[in-house]
């Protein structure tokens, strides 16, 4: 499953060598300041849009690639209908990025907080 890593400046997605394969796509990054909005979803399945060129897919098991539309491009890397991650994009090859995460809660708050101190990482609260 591809992964989003990131550091003060860039948000990466890496990913296998099976999504490299699937997906068409090497790993890729994109600045911070070019990310618009980063949410969790319970079915990443559901936020896929457009038509898949060029990738691999399987109606409701596998998504991997690019998604185009009128919208521009999103980065797909979703299996099943489980949680993901949807992150909007700004300035960038892909309009967005949607991603299957199964701690999705985490991870989109986990960028949050990365947006919002401006790239500095904060530690979670202990709520």
């Amino acid at each position: 499953m591809a992964r989003l890593v990131e550091d003060a400046h860039e948000l990466k997605v890496e990913m296998s060598r099976f999504e490299r394969i699937g997906s068409f796509h090497s790993p890729f990054s994109v600045p911070l300041a070019n990310v618009i909005s980063v949410r969790a979803t319970t079915d990443a399945w559901n936020e896929l849009r457009g038509v898949r060129a060029p990738g691999t897919g399987i109606p409701g098991v596998i998504m991997l690639g690019t998604c185009r539309g009128a919208f521009g491009k999103d980065f797909c890397s979703v299996r099943g209908h489980g949680p993901g991650v949807v992150i909007d994009l700004t300035e960038s090859e892909f309009a967005r990025v949607v991603i299957s995460d199964p701690q999705a809660p985490i991870t989109a708050e986990r960028l949050r907080r990365l947006l919002v101190n401006g790239g500095d990482v904060v530690p979670p609260s202990a709520d």
